[in-house]
């Protein structure tokens, strides 16, 4: 199993609220890599080819910016990742990592990204310049990561799953589409308000469950289904598909963000081994959605195709029984829904994010404040804050209110360098010895000087298989190319 997330940030000016986010987004990717990132290639991107066998691109509706349009807006990075603007945010992409813990650390990662990036670029603006020409210095800029701007519009954290391409793509949805709906109640981020306008007062259990709106969609920014269906796997096309989910939350803390991408990868080994799991279909999965976050008590009976009723938690537990057992997700799978059912969700605000949000909002309910109160909107907004002097999430931490799993250090550490077991070593290694040689780069392939080296399988270009040539670098580029020539590696 591969694993990678996407996260586009929330952004904002508070000092001049109306400035474009595109402009302020560019801002960041721009300061941030200061004109040492590689271009990014785009033409190994299919976003409008369907997994259900079609392609939509002669009819594409989705809105493109052009990423040259502000300057360098969409860079490779150090760690093997991929920084750059989309729809008007930041969205930093992990690179590729071969299990969930480490999935966990890489997204994490971003936000350390981000926070550099908006500290270089309050560097630029206090001595009153600005790195994008024909614009005025940027002013200071909030991150958040969340996934909903409280005016209607919703932004994604997608996770990417790896799977082999003989698997039947209708199989592995109709599988996952019950699990999906009832995950929420482990991985949510929690939100104010209900509805895409949150015009219904009211506390929900996700971000993203207002704005599910079929069961199976190609799009992501509109008619948003529980499965994408977008057919790009960045990787060798006749031997692998990826699973591009659209559906889960932007996710603070760790068992959250571990559990999401680690139980999905179990039940998609489970699927690819031939476990069913037809006997879960729900009745109207998209109605379920919103109801499983609208239902704190997780008592909410769902209405299966067979006509049973199972809760949420009793869903996960089928799930649980069916998958393989490993040394880190299942215990600590079994350990939250045996707390959530016990306990309910005060059992679990250590742990997950949407329990500790509303623990803190009760805090301010019992005092006497109602859920429409502009301070209870604003705890939402700032736990998801990534400044940590200023984010609720992170004074949890700090007061020991929420347990995390990978130190911080580790975490620091994957903002800068690679995974060492996957092709974004060599990736990351690249940017970090000669960056100013290499022409464009992608998940697949990376172009030095004028050689382009493909890497289709993502499990090759490791530090073990790249180490001899890289060290190389950056002083004997001549034997580099000759080498790389010699071996075959480039086309």
């Amino acid at each position: 199993m591969i694993f990678g997330t996407e996260t586009e940030y929330g952004i904002s000016t508070p000092t001049h609220p109306t400035l474009s986010p595109i402009i302020t987004s560019t801002h960041a990717v721009v300061a941030f890599s200061q004109g040492q990132g590689a271009r990014w290639d785009f033409s190994a991107e299919h976003p409008l080819r369907d997994s259900r066998g079609f392609d939509l691109k002669r009819y594409r509706t989705v809105p493109v910016v052009d990423p040259n349009a502000l300057n360098i807006a969409n860079v490779v990075l150090e760690n093997g990742g991929r920084f750059y603007v989309d729809h008007a945010h930041p969205e930093y992409s992990s690179p590729e990592t071969t299990n969930p813990y480490q999935a966990l650390v890489y997204d994490a990662a971003g936000d350390h990204i981000l926070r550099t990036a908006v500290e270089r670029v309050a560097a630029f603006t206090s001595r009153n310049h600005s790195i994008l020409d024909h614009h005025d210095p940027c002013p200071p800029l909030k991150i958040y990561k969340n996934n909903v701007d409280g005016k209607g519009a919703s932004y994604g954290s997608h996770e990417n799953y790896l799977y082999h391409r003989t698997t039947d793509f209708d199989t592995l949805a109709q599988a996952l589409i019950p699990f999906f709906v009832a995950r929420q109640i482990i991985c949510g981020a929690g939100r104010v308000g209900k509805g895409e306008h949150g015009e219904t007062p009211g506390y929900q259990i996700s971000q993203r469950a207002d704005y599910i709106e079929q069961e199976i969609s190609l799009e992501t920014t509109l008619n948003r289904g529980i499965i994408n269906t977008r057919d790009e796997p960045h990787a060798r096309t006749t031997t692998y598909g990826r699973l591009h989910v659209i559906n889960g939350d932007a996710t603070m803390a760790h068992h959250s963000t571990l559990l999401k991408l680690g139980m999905t990868g179990l039940i998609i080994d489970a699927i690819e081994a031939g476990t069913d799991f037809r006997d879960l279909q729900l009745a109207n999965p998209v109605a379920e959605f919103r109801n499983v976050s609208y239902d704190l008590t997780l008592t909410h009976p769902l209405t299966l195709v067979d006509g049973r009723h199972l809760t949420a938690l009793e869903i996960l537990a089928e799930y649980h029984n069916r998958v393989t057992p490993d040394h880190l997700i299942h215990p600590l799978w079994h350990t939250i829904m045996t707390d959530l059912k016990t306990g309910g969700w005060q059992a679990c605000a250590n742990r997950l994010d949407w329990c500790a949000k509303y623990a803190l909002i009760t805090s301010y309910l019992n005092r006497g404040l109602t859920i429409t109160d502009p301070k209870i909107q604003l705890i939402d907004l700032q736990y998801s804050d990534i400044d940590p002097a200023k984010s609720l999430y992170h004074a949890l931490v700090r007061n020991h209110r929420m347990e995390t799993i990978a130190p911080e250090a580790e975490i620091l550490a994957a903002a800068t360098n690679p995974p060492e077991d996957t092709r974004a070593y060599f990736r990351g290694k690249l940017i970090h010895h000669i960056p100013h040689l290499i022409d464009a780069a992608n998940w697949e392939a990376v172009t030095v000087f004028g050689h382009t080296i493909p890497m289709p399988e993502v499990t090759t270009h490791t530090k073990q298989q790249t180490d001899p040539l890289l060290d190389l670098l950056p002083d004997n580029i001549p034997a580099f190319i000759a080498t790389l020539n010699n071996n075959g590696m480039v086309n």
